[in-house]
């Protein structure tokens, strides 16, 4: 597990690489892609899915829900960054420049 101290709200980034070459590797696929939706993770862009996350404990469970449900066969890294690097994210959409996802509203309880 990573060594999450010092950081309260964090985006894990997960960008995964699997077999779809037969009948089976893509039915891993799908379950693997449909677990990390469970999750409330989205999809960024192909192969690429993030989840914002309100605490490092939050993050931790997220984390060991995704090596959970790592195909045999397949390769997935997960990066952390805070809210202050993700913000700091240049995308662009052939020529033009586009801001980063907001990060979800957070829920309150009282």
């Amino acid at each position: 597990m990573p060594h999450l101290s010092g950081y309260r709200f964090m985006w894990i980034v997960a960008m995964f690489d699997l077999p779809v070459d037969d009948k089976e590797a893509r039915k891993r696929y799908a379950r693997f892609r449909k677990a990390l939706l469970k999750d409330g993770f989205r999809r960024m862009q192909f192969s690429v899915y993030i989840r914002h996350c309100a605490s490092r404990e939050n993050a931790a469970v997220h984390i060991q829900r995704v090596e959970d449900a790592v195909p045999s066969d397949g390769e997935v890294r997960l990066i952390l960054v805070t809210d202050k690097q993700f913000e700091r994210m240049r995308i662009f959409w052939g020529k033009r420049r586009r801001p980063p996802e907001p990060p979800p509203a957070q829920l309150a309880l009282f």
